[in-house]
């Protein structure tokens, strides 16, 4: 398993990195910066710091699982009322031989010339 710090790096490596903007009151920001100099530290390692313990949290919490269950059974009926529409509308070959139907009609799924 790869710690933060391995996955930050490797993300950075590979150009995947987000750039996020915060505001910040300035008692605020001064707070973080001294902590950020009292540790030797960055403010972006300190505010990822704080990111990955609010993480960690948040993956521990009841209430957010059972809203990330709820959330994965909304979306399992939305896929189950798209291939419907899909079955009805090119009926149930298309959901399960969709390379057939591409060599059958010539059409590759690109742009249309």
């Amino acid at each position: 398993m790869s710690t933060p710090d391995m996955t930050q790096e490797s993300s950075q490596k590979n150009g995947s990195v987000k750039t996020l903007a915060i505001r910040l009151d300035p008692a605020t920001h001064a707070q973080l910066s001294l902590i950020a100099q009292l540790r030797g530290t960055t403010l972006t390692d300190e505010i990822r710091s704080a990111l990955d313990a609010h993480l960690a949290h948040a993956k521990d919490a009841p209430e957010l699982a059972a809203h990330a269950d709820q959330a994965l059974a909304d979306i399992e009926a939305d896929m189950a009322t798209r291939k419907a529409a899909i079955a009805s509308l090119f009926g149930t070959d298309a959901l399960t031989e969709p390379e057939t139907r591409t060599r059958a009609t010539g059409r590759t799924g690109g742009a249309k010339g």
